[in-house]
Parts: C-alpha cells; sequence; structure tokens
C-alpha cells in the first residue's frame, strides 16, 4: 500500500500537472467497491470544477475544488493517479476519469479495487491522526504515553499519525536503534526523541527520491520509486544488517510483517 512518501509524490506531481483546469466532464465505472460517494453525485458535483489545488492528507489525495468542494483519494493497496493525454489508451482497471479543458485526462486505475473515491461539499478534512512531518518531539511523545502496545503497533496506528505503513515504520525503528516490539508506553524521552527524528528524516529522504516502489507503485507520470534501494531491513529477513552483519530478523507485529537487526535495535 503506497504511504505518505508516495502519496505525497503523487500529490505533488498531479498538483504540479493540473492545477487551475477545469473539469469538463467525468466517467466512472460500473464497480461499485472504488466508491465512498455514489458516482452519481460525483457526475452532479464536479463537471465545471476548477481544480484549486492537489494535496496529501495522512494516506489521502486532496482536491481542493472551487465552490469549496474537495474530491479525496485514497488509493488503497494497487490504486494509481495518471495524468496523460486523453488520446493515451485507457488502462484496464480504470474507475475513474476525470477530462480535463486542456485535453488531458485524470484516470484512477485500481487493479484490487481498495481504493476509494470520496467527495465531500465542504472543505476541511484534516485526516484521522497527526501529521508525521509537522508534529513537534513533545507532542509526538505524548501519544504514545502508557500505550500497552508493541512502538510498531503504535506507529501503524492511524488515529495517532496518519501516513505511516509497514516500510516506514520498520525503517525509522532500524534509524532509532529500537526494537520494533517493544512496549510503546515504556519507551523513555530519548527513545522517542530518537524516533521522531528518525521517522521525520526517513520520511524526508524517501520523498526526495520519489517514494518506495516495492510493488504497483508509480507517480503521476507512471515513473517508480527509488527510496527502496535505501532500505535497511524493510523485506531484507535473513540478509546481513548492513551495519553490524547481523542476519536480519523477520517476525509479526500486530498483525503485520516485520524486520528489525536484533544487534542494532533494542
Amino acid at each position: 500500500m503506497p504511504e505518505l512518501p508516495e502519496v505525497e509524490t503523487v500529490a505533488n506531481g498531479v498538483h504540479q500537472r493540473i492545477h487551475g483546469d477545469v473539469i469538463e466532464s467525468v466517467w466512472f465505472s460500473s464497480k461499485p467497491e472504488p466508491f465512498k460517494t455514489a458516482p452519481a453525485a460525483m457526475e452532479r458535483v464536479l463537471p465545471g470544477k476548477k481544480i484549486e489545488r492537489v494535496y496529501r492528507v495522512g494516506k489521502h489525495i486532496v482536491f481542493d475544488l472551487s465552490g469549496a468542494i474537495q474530491w479525496i483519494v485514497h488509493l488503497g493497496m494497487t490504486g494509481r493517479l495518471l495524468v496523460c493525454e486523453n488520446t493515451v489508451p485507457v488502462p484496464a482497471h480504470t474507475h475513474a476519469v476525470l477530462r480535463l479543458n486542456s485535453d488531458r485526462e485524470l484516470r484512477f486505475v485500481d487493479p484490487r479495487r481498495f481504493g476509494r473515491l470520496d467527495l465531500r461539499e465542504q472543505a476541511g478534512f484534516t485526516g484521522p491522526g497527526r501529521e508525521p512531518l509537522t508534529i513537534s518531539q513533545e507532542k509526538f511523545a505524548v501519544l504514545f504515553r502508557h500505550r500497552k502496545t508493541p512502538i510498531k503497533a503504535a506507529l501503524l496506528n492511524q488515529k495517532l499519525l496518519h501516513g505511516i505503513g509497514n516500510i516506514y515504520a520498520d525503517e525509522a525503528l532500524f534509524r532509532a536503534g529500537i526494537r520494533p516490539t517493544r512496549m510503546a508506553g515504556r519507551l523513555t524521552r530519548e527513545h522517542l526523541a530518537r524516533l521522531h527524528s528518525a521517522l521525520q528524516t526517513v520520511l524526508k529522504e524517501a520523498i526526495r527520491l520519489g517514494g518506495s516502489s516495492v510493488s504497483d507503485y508509480v507517480d503521476a507520470d507512471g515513473v517508480k520509486g527509488f527510496f527502496q534501494l535505501e532500505h535497511k531491513v524493510y523485506l531484507r529477513g535473513g540478509e546481513p544488517c548492513l551495519v553490524c552483519g547481523t542476519p536480519v530478523r523477520r517476525t509479526v507485529v500486530g498483525g503485520r510483517g516485520t524486520h528489525y537487526c536484533p544487534t542494532c535495535q533494542r
């Protein structure tokens, strides 16, 4: 599933290409799963709206449209937003096409149909949790106080921090030297300060490199990211740690595959 850096990359790319365009018409597939808002409602509201801004909130891509309307896209497991000329053949598994006055199209493609499209007829979407890139160290530490869950599971709790998924939880915990099974509420201020710094650093680095392409993820132009080349532990179970040489271990925390170095992380 695309995480914060991948969603940020897609949102930035879409904004650069189509902000200022006007939606002329829309088309939606007959598959019901991708639609949190009924297609008929979106067909009624979206045409004629100007795309003023496209940005990320957690794992959501938010389109601010004229008239204080927001169109919200969640990419799910395999969703993609592609900007292309209207002469380019429409790929299989396309569930939405927004035709723009620039003779281009914005297409939502999702083979597994876990993504969601939603319409809000008032602005103000803020997402379920706190923003990892801007939260202060003090407020970050408060999120985990008295939490009786492993720190890896707490990082994945979207009601605490939105946008963090498996990849960046594993990578941040490695860089902070914290074992993912440690109870969140027992971590010291020093641990949490290191984790706060590591998390923001790894997210910013991943955004700079266009995200991690380990499955279906591509940006708005269909281009893969490069941060997977910088992974220290994620999907490296059994391989030597790049710092100490100890084999990286794989376990399950909160139902999610988790990778860590038993020597570097304590």
